[in-house]
């Protein structure tokens, strides 16, 4: 391969790392649901970073046998920005599965994704990463089928579309949509931050520091406000285990995906989740899709091809 072309596909590496993300990410969503018949929401979150903690920590020495590269030293800058990703996504992560445990959790999961939307204000306040107004409408617009893939269940579409918002699990979807994003920006900003230019070795190094403080900071929560909940995460290990892989493959491909592109663009491209769910609602589960559904589903994938074309 040459030079023109190695740097080529370095550009466009971030494509499929994002969609790999975002499939693990569906993995991940269906089992901790699951998990919440278990556990308590904080548990059900605790066991994330549980058990991806030890994968996170053999992907970053992967990455460090085959590049021969040292880990980057952490720094004050460094410190900060993944202690503002790291807390946002134990909240974000609550919030989400506690949306998952109500009524109308569709419709919470869909609001939590406009976490794209909500990432490019962010971005843009916390690190000055503009978006183009085509990425703009690109992410607008995969938004908005997001929001029609949730129409099917709903009675009164129009209204549910237009108002749905308001529902108590849609607004928790969107707080949980809010706190991902600037937890993406933090992680973001603390890969960027490292003094190394190898992108899965910034990500992995991240994804290491945080996995380890996201597992001391709930183990001591729910040693202190929710006694018995570890031992009840270590006795669920083997649909944790499986939580783990999702969750480490998953935020593997986030962080590595999101040190070389911004932010916003990563979360758009990853609305192809909800791509994912609708296939295998039809695919496996055999539900007949309703007509909302698809339109949501062909509005989604214009806008990401659309964002695909306007990117940085």
């Amino acid at each position: 391969m040459t030079a023109p072309d190695s740097l080529a596909w370095a550009a466009y590496a971030w494509i499929p790392i994002t969609i790999w993300a975002a499939a693990c990410q569906t993995v991940r969503t269906g089992l901790q649901k699951q998990l919440k018949g278990r556990l308590s929401t904080n548990g059900a979150s605790f066991t994330r970073f549980l058990y991806g903690m030890p994968l996170a920590l053999l992907y970053l020495t992967a990455v460090v046998h085959f590049t021969g590269l040292s880990v980057p030293a952490p720094h004050w800058a460094f410190i900060g920005w993944l202690l503002v990703g790291a807390t946002f996504q134990i909240f974000a992560t609550n919030l989400l599965i506690l949306a998952l445990t109500l009524r109308n959790f569709v419709v919470g999961t869909a609001y939590s994704k406009t976490e794209a939307i909500q990432a490019a204000i962010f971005g843009l306040l916390l690190l000055g990463e503009a978006v183009s107004p085509g990425g703009i409408a690109a992410i607008i617009l995969g938004t908005i089928g997001v929001m029609l893939i949730s129409l099917k269940h709903a009675d009164n579409k129009l209204h549910a579309f237009l108002l749905g918002w308001t529902e108590r699990s849609a607004l928790i979807g969107i707080a949980s949509g809010g706190l991902f994003a600037i937890s993406s920006v933090g992680f973001r900003a603390a890969a960027l931050s490292l003094d190394t230019d190898n992108m899965p070795l910034a990500a992995g190094t991240t994804l290491a520091w945080a996995t380890i403080y996201q597992t001391l900071v709930m183990a001591c929560w729910l040693a202190w406000r929710e006694k018995g909940q570890i031992g009840q995460v270590l006795a669920a290990w083997r649909p944790g285990i499986l939580v783990g892989i999702a969750s480490a493959a998953g935020s593997a491909g986030w962080f590595t995906a999101m040190a070389m592109q911004v932010a916003a663009y990563v979360r758009m491209l990853g609305l192809v989740e909800m791509v994912f769910t609708f296939l295998m609602s039809y695919l496996v589960f055999r539900e007949r899709p309703a007509r909302a559904e698809i339109i949501g589903v062909m509005v989604l994938l214009v806008g990401i091809v659309l964002g695909l074309a306007v990117r940085k």
